[in-house]
């Protein structure tokens, strides 16, 4: 019985980690070809040994018409933006949904559910003709406050309030002169850490690597975000200096990497707390 375990945990063991492996090596293999150039990629795409062309392809990004730094800034302010506001009012939604009994809280659910089995691309449109009219298509206000309404979060997040967050806690505080800002905002928030923590992170890659929203409501170079500055870099017609994209493309996903690194221990605090309740 014993020698059966060990071998069904190494086994467990060998597998995670080719897993691990297989899911570290597309960014291996980006942060290599950043130091390579166009010529040593299109003869051989997959390498795992860098090159000598880092600072090469540093200059080229550079030396575009576009300042990646300002991209960075501008996808920074966008992506952090919305998932603070995408986090903190989907909580407070889905806090709504479970604490307060009100007649059309099922109607309201069942609306948030619905509007999830809408995709974005149809409502994009009617967006741009009031971003237009407003004359605000130039303004990163527009890529950020339109997350505040994340149907997808507020079910998460009232999925995981319900067993999480005990009605009982909420009315000793009521009792004790508690304000219902106060009680979100020190008891139900801190609860809620580890939701926080996984849709902070889901939101922040979707905003960071949204190119769509962006493409349609930005013209001015000084308002670009880093996806439409690495869409750009292909539009070279004489010739495509994939180095640079590489090196483009890693500046894009080093921050999603330090998100994940910053936030992965309250989601592995979440899990551990579930199967303990479990």
């Amino acid at each position: 019985m014993g020698k059966s375990q060990t071998l069904k945990k190494t086994i467990i063991f060998i597998l995670c980690v080719f897993l691990a492996i297989l899911s570290l090596m597309p960014f291996v293999i980006m942060i290599v070809n950043s130091t390579r150039s166009t010529t040593e990629i299109q003869q051989h795409a997959v390498s795992f040994i860098p090159s000598k062309y880092f600072s090469s392809n540093l200059k080229i990004l550079l030396g575009k018409s576009f300042n990646p730094a300002v991209g960075f800034l501008n996808s920074l302010i966008v992506s952090v933006g919305a998932t603070v506001l995408a986090t903190y009012f989907s909580t407070m939604t889905a806090y709504a949904l479970v604490v307060y009994e009100w007649k059309l809280k099922n109607a309201f659910f069942s609306f948030i559910m619905a509007i999830m089995m809408i995709p974005a691309q149809i409502t994009m449109i009617g967006f741009y003709q009031m971003v237009y009219k407003i004359h605000m298509t130039n303004h990163l206000s527009m890529l950020i406050l339109p997350a505040i309404a994340s149907p997808s979060m507020v079910f998460f997040m009232r999925q995981y309030m319900k067993p999480a967050l005990s009605l009982e806690i909420v009315q000793s505080a009521r009792i004790d002169g508690a304000k219902e800002f106060f009680i979100f905002n020190q008891i139900a928030l801190p609860i809620m850490k580890p939701a926080i923590a996984t849709q902070a992170i889901f939101s922040f890659v979707s905003s960071w690597n949204n190119l769509f929203t962006p493409l349609i409501l930005l013209t001015d170079q000084k308002k670009y975000t880093l996806p439409i500055m690495i869409s750009l870099l292909r539009g070279d017609i004489y010739k495509t200096e994939y180095g640079s994209i590489y090196m483009g493309l890693t500046l894009t996903a080093l921050p999603l990497i330090v998100v994940y690194l910053l936030l992965s221990k309250y989601i592995i605090a979440g899990v551990a707390l579930g199967s303990v309740k479990g």
